[in-house]
């Protein structure tokens, strides 16, 4: 008898020896191999799939900007400005048809008797198909300045009684800042501009065109009725000086317009779409959600 055999009756239980196919072979590992794999296994599916980046994930912030009520009056103000200035072009050209015939000639530039140049020639009114309507041009701004002044009222006393004004006027380094917003738009200053809702450039342009309103509004009624309303047009010099002073107000609000409507072309859509809505989606660019100590997730830049 050999040995293998002897050690088969001393071992009856030994079933390795009785099964061979449980006995690793060189292409069989056995468990005691298997951490060393499943590491070999790791290290190769590390090579086929990259590890994952810590990316940087985008988000947007949804800040309220526009009341309902800033919004309303917004838009119904833009109609009753178009309304009253092409109405009042047609109060302008009347007055204009016989240049040289007036004697008051205010709307003009000069000095005296002496005129640089009359605005709107008469090609303008050609081009146009303009007839010479004074009645219907006196009617309209006769009757829609009291829509634009009640519209302009009451955006006074909304922002009063809201508090908006606070947000509105300028301050005292409003001069510097708004220096500071010329430059940057121009791209000559590279340090950003201070986080609020209207810069200093936007406080001194719209609490202006408040005032110029204001001075629309009383120089309007020195016209309207000056006899009745002596004591206003006395305030502005008269008559005439009151049409003066109407007039270029209202060139002032042209401007004023051009300005704003680039502005809010420069902006973008996100701008504009905040005074349709009233709601602005401001992109962040890189947000991380850090958790801090009460458990709570907060998103910083």
């Amino acid at each position: 008898m050999n040995e293998s055999s002897e050690r088969r009756q001393r071992d009856p239980l030994d079933s390795s020896v009785e099964n061979p196919s449980s006995m690793p072979t060189e292409d069989q590992p056995n468990e005691a191999d298997a951490p060393i794999l499943s590491a070999q296994v790791g290290e190769s599916n590390a090579e086929v799939e990259p590890k994952p980046v810590d990316r940087k994930r985008g988000t947007v912030r949804v800040d309220y900007k526009h009341s309902l009520a800033t919004r309303w009056m917004h838009w119904v103000n833009f109609p009753l400005l178009f309304v009253m200035i092409y109405s009042g072009i047609l109060i302008y050209w009347a007055d204009s048809q016989h240049e040289g015939l007036n004697a008051h000639r205010v709307y003009r530039i000069g000095i005296g008797d002496w005129t640089l140049f009359r605005f709107f020639p008469q090609w303008f009114y050609n081009n146009l198909n303009l007839k010479y309507q004074l009645a219907q041009g006196l009617a309209y701004h006769f009757f829609f300045m009291w829509f634009f002044a009640l519209n302009g009222i009451a955006y006074v006393f909304y922002t009063f009684l809201t508090g908006e004004w606070r947000n509105l006027v300028p301050t005292r380094h409003s001069v510097t800042g708004a220096v500071h917003v010329m430059l940057h738009d121009l791209g000559l200053s590279k340090r950003p501009l201070p986080q609020q809702k209207f810069n200093d450039a936007q406080r001194i342009a719209y609490t202006g065109v408040v005032l110029m309103g204001v001075g629309s509004l009383m120089t309007g009624l020195a016209i309207y009725k000056p006899t009745q309303l002596h004591i206003i047009t006395a305030l502005f010099g008269g008559y005439e000086m009151a049409r003066w002073f109407h007039f270029w107000l209202t060139l002032s609000y042209v401007g004023f317009f051009l300005i704003h409507v680039a502005q809010v072309i420069r902006a973008g859509w996100n701008n504009f779409r905040a005074m349709l809505i009233g709601y602005q989606v401001a992109p962040v660019e890189s947000v991380k959600q850090e958790e801090v100590s009460n458990g709570q997730n907060t998103l910083g830049r």
